[in-house]
């Protein structure tokens, strides 16, 4: 089973040192062609164009948004959803996606079990529960990257107010030398303010585009200091102290219940795995029970009782600070 020609082992390295080895020339010559190309998506999309309102036009269409920034789907927390998940293809190519790949499970399905009510659960999962699972995940995955970047544009913020800019100012340059997430968003907050939108209501509009748990608190102090004045530089120099001191909680927590984390993969992966084994040397032992009914259920039941356990633990180890 294991019995490997030693040729083909020889093949596959010399094909992974020519990967490298490409990687590393464009690595060495083509990486630093254009570092203001390659900060964030809004200043790629800068290069050549004049018109900042039609590239603002554009970065909401992008993301699930009309011209004016309202939402374009009636499903609210559908379209929030979408919208803080960062996708850049739109409402309408994201439905046809997911339109295609309920195609193909419910193809699938027909060729391989031959059964339309199975195939039909099947599309119905493929376009429903799946984009909106891969949706969150995205969205909490760009949230953390946000979170971990938010603190040093606070900083840049901070710098630029003691330097005697104005808060829309620092806010173009902290969208001028940050990555994405954090450069895109700020740089949406500065084209929103400069075509006629006001600090507060750019500032809530950030919000809702991310929906990052630290950023209601620096929306509060803008408002407040943009309607009844005080020393902002000072209130958002301890306020990223503050997020800074989270994000370290966030992750010295994170590093005490790896052990639940752990517990919970292998407690999960075990009988599948050892199912997959029992296959692989013993196909038959399961070959005499396929066909009952029951098997069916207690397969159905077992799934079921593995998820609710996988849901349980999930909750135990991750919760919000």
């Amino acid at each position: 089973m294991f019995d490997i020609d030693p040729i083909y082992v020889v093949y596959l390295f010399v094909a992974l040192a020519a990967g490298l080895f490409v990687e590393a020339i464009y690595l060495l010559f083509f990486t630093s062609h254009s570092y203001r190309k390659n900060v964030n998506r809004r200043l790629r999309l800068m290069e050549g164009q004049v018109d900042r309102e039609s590239m603002l036009e554009r970065l909401r269409r992008e993301r699930g948004l009309t011209k004016g920034g309202d939402y374009q789907l009636p499903l609210v927390a559908l379209n929030r959803l979408i919208l803080q998940s960062g996708l850049i293809v739109g409402v309408g190519k994201f439905a046809i996606y997911v339109g295609v790949g309920a195609m193909f499970a419910f193809a699938t399905v027909m060729f391989m079990r031959d059964n339309l009510m199975e195939a039909a659960l099947v599309a119905a999962f493929s376009c429903t529960v799946v984009p909106l699972l891969l949706l969150r995940i995205k969205r909490g995955r760009r949230q953390k990257i946000f979170g971990a970047q938010f603190a040093d544009a606070l900083d840049i913020i901070v710098r630029s107010l003691r330097a005697g800019h104005p808060v829309p100012i620092a806010i173009t340059m902290v969208a001028r030398e940050s990555q994405d997430p954090v450069g895109t968003e700020f740089g949406i907050v500065a084209d929103e303010i400069t075509y006629g939108a006001d600090l507060e209501t750019a500032m809530r509009n950030l919000y809702f585009r991310i929906g990052q748990d630290d950023l209601p608190l620096f929306v509060t102090a803008v408002a407040i200091q943009s309607s009844t004045g005080g020393n902002l530089g000072e209130i958002l120099e301890n306020l990223s102290g503050v997020i800074r001191e989270r994000f370290k909680m966030r992750r010295k927590i994170r590093a005490l219940a790896a052990e639940g984390r752990a517990s919970a993969m292998i407690l999960s992966s075990l009988p599948i795995i050892m199912f997959g084994i029992v296959q692989l040397v013993a196909p038959e032992f399961y070959a005499s029970v396929w066909h009952e009914e029951l098997t069916k259920i207690i397969l159905v039941a077992a799934g079921s009782w593995m998820a609710i356990g996988n849901f349980i633990m999930y909750r135990m180890v991750n919760f919000r600070i």
